[in-house]
């Protein structure tokens, strides 16, 4: 009879009398052979199936028993088992009660052994000495010579407005867990607390789930809350969110919420991410600065610029021949305005039409950018000027054309950027996954003067993404600071894109310096900006 080895689960004990027995030629069960041998048992004997099968091993002193029983007399239960014999070696699924969780529940919640009583916003919380030491707030407190060193109960005193009592449930809890779930609308009031009683680790934690939730809702109050307790690599994040996202996708309550020392950052920015052309910054900036002035406006996107502008007209009363930005309402916003790089609004004449009705500009700002644009232009017809030779990053951050364009979904696009660019007229295109500049001079209309010369040079950088509905970047490419030579109706691919990251719709944001920087000496620098 061939038989499996199989151990009876619920009966060691008795396996353990059976080998012994057969070991001493005992006779253990009725179904036992004379003389005691361990030999099998016969078929028709009734302890058959329940009997022991001798097993002989490989080694010449040893021999192993293991209870069995014969194939023919498996039923469907044991065979049932056999399949799930491997489970019985997988690890337990059933979560059991870990013992952070009955500390949480027991002494935390339950407050059982307290041997300190905090209040605070109304509220107490029984709480332990020994847990509360984890907080540099409470370590230092308990241990020096301080009055609450010596007593059973502590009013705190709360001074950040961003406090309230959740927060401080989940900033005392936190002592006596391992780990803490967190909200984003809570983690600007639980950073908060977790700043005032100096614990790190929920600090740190708080960050991360702030860089993870940044959106349109939540980056002025992350950039803020992060900026009063040192979280730097939040606040980075932050800005880099907006600078993204400030044009791409406006939103009339980002506009409310932020400040002047934020928006001054964004807008002297050379990676603001700009859509369509410079006059597009101006106009933002318009009715961003309308909102600072009547935050009660409530309205839609759409709604907003022919609110500023009607709003303006009216402040344009009582100006007495001032601009708006040399009144009391407007000097606040001077130094946001003063990062506006005019010289590429007053290129196109529309532009520079409103810019001139919108009286919000300085004239004098307005003359000294006219008088600029007049020698470049001079150079760049009179001088030999076939654009920048080498790459100033400097200039380019600080004076380049930003212009950007979306793509909103797959296909074909072409287009060029109005304005007078110095006799280069740049086409751009997007075709089978590659964005290509072209120098157009003969083969294709243009309404503008178009320089002849054999070669002309462009710095530039382009940079293309994509982002998801939060705003949060998907995919992103960029080419650096280049300097493009290009023939007469040449044309140049310089991008190259792989369909597997491609996500429409693409932004693509440009910056260009069509003419190098004019060499200034000590005879021909502007009287009127001696530093320049």
């Amino acid at each position: 009879m061939r038989g499996e080895w199989r151990q009876n689960p619920g009966g060691k004990e008795f396996l353990a009398v059976l080998a012994l027995a057969a070991f001493f030629n005992a006779e253990p069960t009725p179904g036992a052979r004379a003389g005691g041998s361990a030999g099998r048992p016969d078929p028709g004997d009734p302890a058959a199936g329940y009997g022991f099968c001798y097993c002989p091993g490989s080694h010449k002193r040893s021999r192993a028993f293991r209870y069995c029983r014969p194939d023919s007399e498996r039923d469907e239960d044991e065979e049932e088992r056999d399949e799930q014999q491997p489970l019985l070696h997988a690890p337990a699924r059933k979560k059991l009660r870990s013992t952070s969780e009955y500390i949480y529940q027991t002494l935390f919640l339950n407050g059982e052994n307290s041997d300190i009583k905090i209040c605070a916003l109304g509220e107490e919380w029984r709480l332990h000495k020994i847990y509360l030491c984890q907080s540099a707030y409470f370590s230092s407190m308990f241990s020096g010579s301080w009055k609450e060193s010596s007593v059973n109960i502590i009013e705190l005193e709360i001074p950040d407005q961003n406090i309230d009592v959740e927060a401080l449930q989940v900033a005392f809890g936190s002592l006596y867990r391992d780990d803490v779930l967190i909200k984003p609308s809570r983690v600007v009031a639980i950073l908060a607390a977790a700043r005032m009683l100096q614990l790190d680790g929920l600090i740190k934690q708080c960050g991360k789930t702030m860089k993870e939730t940044i959106t349109v809702k939540t980056v002025c109050g992350y950039y803020t809350s992060a900026g009063t307790c040192g979280l730097d690599s939040v606040k980075k994040n932050c800005l880099k969110w907006l600078l993204n996202n400030l044009m791409t996708h406006q939103n009339v309550k980002l506009f409310k919420e932020l400040s002047i020392n934020v928006m001054k950052q964004l807008i002297g920015s050379s990676n603001l991410f700009v859509m369509q052309m410079e006059m597009d910054v101006y106009t933002a900036l318009k009715m961003w600065m309308f909102l600072q002035l009547v935050p009660s406006w409530n309205g839609s996107l759409e709604q907003l610029l022919t609110e500023t502008d009607v709003w303006f007209s009216k402040q344009r009363k009582d100006f007495e021949g001032m601009t708006f930005l040399e009144t009391e309402q407007g000097k606040p916003f001077v130094s946001v305005f003063r990062h506006l790089r005019l010289q590429y609004i007053i290129s196109d004449l529309a532009f520079a039409r409103i810019i001139e009705q919108d009286a919000i500009v300085p004239s004098e700002w307005l003359s000294s950018v006219y008088k600029q644009q007049w020698f470049a232009m001079l150079r760049a017809e009179q001088d030999s000027e076939v654009g920048p030779q080498e790459i100033d990053k400097e200039e380019l951050k600080g004076n380049s054309m930003r212009c950007g364009r979306k793509l909103a979904k797959a296909g074909e696009y072409c287009w060029r950027w109005t304005g007078f660019n110095f006799g280069f007229d740049l086409l751009v295109t997007y075709t089978d996954r590659c964005i290509s500049f072209k120098r157009n001079t003969l083969n294709q209309p243009c309404s503008r003067s178009v320089s002849l010369r054999c070669r002309r040079s462009v710095a530039f950088k382009l940079r293309l993404a994509s982002f998801d509905s939060s705003g949060k970047l998907i995919c992103s490419r960029t080419t650096g600071y280049q300097i493009l030579t290009l023939k007469k109706d040449q044309k140049q691919v310089v991008m190259n894109l792989d369909s597997r990251f491609l996500t429409f719709p693409l932004y693509i944001c440009c910056n260009f310096l069509y003419i190098s920087p004019e060499k200034r000496t000590e005879n021909n620098r502007h009287p009127e900006n001696p530093e320049n």
